[in-house]
């Protein structure tokens, strides 16, 4: 499932690709091994048991210091499309009222969501398993729905029920 979503985000305009690993480092990593090249870097969360929010700040503290945003994708979504995730990077404006990029498909946000420079010390400030709701919900001038025609950005696979019925065609 990683690999699958690696390989979408490899065929996507984002760049530099860094990926977390925390339980089971070693079997994420050798999912990847035929992705990994100078485009896509590892950072260990060894926290990742505490909750997402330690995993978002790996991320954040292994990029390099001249991005201009993070792109906070879920390794448990295999049915995001490169498309989707150019579309949030064209509509991205680190500087104006989207400096925060949320894939909308109908009436539901989804993910991967676009975060400013600006906002990585709020980022990297999070803790336990919240995620980045509440840098979003802190920040509603800066947040810009972008609406998509797909439904990759909604699913979020979790269980093991999930993923079995999970189809590629989906």
């Amino acid at each position: 499932m990683v690999a699958r979503a690696v390989a979408r985000i490899k065929g996507s305009g984002a760049s530099p690709i860094v990926v977390v690993t925390g339980h089971q480092s070693a079997a994420v990593r050798t999912a990847l091994a035929a992705l990994a090249d100078s485009a896509v870097t590892f950072a260990h969360n060894p926290d990742f048991a505490q909750g997402m929010a330690g995993s978002i700040g790996a991320g954040i503290e292994a990029l390099p210091g001249d991005v201009a945003g993070a792109l906070i994708c879920l390794g448990d979504m295999p049915a995001i499309e490169a498309a989707e995730i150019d579309r949030l990077i064209e509509a991205f404006d680190a500087h104006g009222g989207a400096a925060i990029c949320v894939p909308k498909a109908g009436r539901r946000r989804g993910n991967p969501v676009l975060f400013a420079r600006r906002f990585f010390p709020e980022l990297l400030a999070l803790e336990g398993d919240n995620g980045a709701k509440t840098v979003i919900a802190a920040h509603a001038e800066s947040l810009a729905e972008i609406p998509m025609a797909g439904t990759g950005t909604l699913v979020d696979l979790d269980t093991v029920e999930q993923i079995a019925g999970f189809s590629s065609s989906d």
